[in-house]
């Protein structure tokens, strides 16, 4: 079980040297994936623990609230990756002005040093940090030969383009599937509570989950999907629509709706996972609800084929071997 040091505990120094990743880690994607991997391998080499020091909330939220980027994935959700991936503690730090004005030598004195008691370090090869981001991973090296810790700079390249959280959001806001799975080497999933709709989907036949998900979360283009999630203790196909339901309403608010095949409790109020597979369709209007329902019967039909594809492990349609989804 990971062990989760936040701000404000009365204790967030590591019980025993760290070797350590640095950054938010928004998606988790195969960039990041690498530098835990470097860093897993640092770990064993030093005898030390797998540690992560991420931001919460993101910098840019705080240092640019009018330009900060969508998140494409919770601090929930990145703890729950992290842990996954085999990071055996997570420094969680509350970022703020405070934090944003510290000295990159103060930083890594205090959360490195003392409460991290570091052994090495890994970041992105473009790492900054500290007061006006003037830290850098040449100073992190200095810092580490006085200080006895390794410091390990990961490419964030590979099979020729750039691993970001940024292109995965502008793959999402074009509706790019592909290009976002191969950049996350896993699908995309959106996070929601359940909460009660106008009950339109189960007029036509198709009863759906409303997913209230929170305002800084990246949403896909406006569309319907194929995807999966998990309920009961199993895995279910699951038909996704994310828009304003134009056959109903002609400025109607955008809507995150989930119809879970073959499914029939109760999810309200219950926390859900929309896996997002495979684009199907723009949204669109109808000439009247019967038309409605047949397009959706059919959108339906083939959520079971791609999810039939997604339990036998399609590496083409996963992005990675998602061995572990039984």
């Amino acid at each position: 079980m990971v062990i989760i040091l936040r701000d404000g505990e009365a204790d967030v120094t590591s019980k025993a040297p760290s070797a350590i990743a640095i950054g938010v880690f928004d998606g988790l994607h195969r960039g990041h994936q690498a530098v835990i991997n470097q860093t897993i391998a640092l770990a064993r080499r030093h005898g030390a623990l797998t540690t992560v020091v991420t931001f919460d909330p993101a910098p840019a939220a705080v240092l640019a609230p009018a330009r900060a980027p969508r998140l494409l994935a919770t601090l929930e959700q990145r703890l729950e990756g992290l842990a996954d991936l085999g990071v055996e503690q997570v420094r969680v730090l509350r970022f703020d002005r405070e934090l944003a004005n510290e000295s990159a030598s103060h930083f890594v004195e205090r959360v490195l040093v003392r409460d991290l008691r570091a052994r090495g370090v890994v970041v992105g090869e473009d790492f900054h940090f500290g007061h006006d981001r003037l830290g850098t991973v040449a100073t992190l090296r200095v810092a580490g030969a006085a200080a006895g810790f390794e410091v390990v700079a990961a490419p964030l390249f590979g099979d020729g383009e750039r691993f970001s959280s940024t292109a995965v959001r502008r793959a999402l806001a074009d509706g790019d599937f592909e290009l976002a799975t191969r950049v996350l080497g896993h699908p995309f999933s959106l996070r929601g509570e359940v909460v009660h709709g106008d009950q339109r989907g189960e007029a036509l036949g198709f009863r759906t989950a409303n997913l209230n998900v929170a305002p800084e979360q990246a949403l896909p283009k406006e569309g319907v999907y194929a995807g999966a999630t998990h309920v009961s203790g199993r895995w279910w196909p699951a038909a996704i629509s994310v828009g304003r339901r134009p056959q109903f309403y002609s400025q109607g608010a955008l809507l995150v709706e989930v119809h879970v095949l073959g499914f029939d409790g109760d999810l309200y109020n219950e926390r859900l996972d929309a896996i997002f597979l495979t684009r199907l369709r723009d949204q669109g209007t109808f000439d009247d609800a019967q038309a409605l329902s047949d397009q959706i019967a059919r959108d339906v039909a083939k959520t079971g084929r791609v999810f039939e594809r997604f339990m036998e492990g399609d590496e083409e349609l996963l992005g990675f071997d998602f061995g572990q989804r039984r």
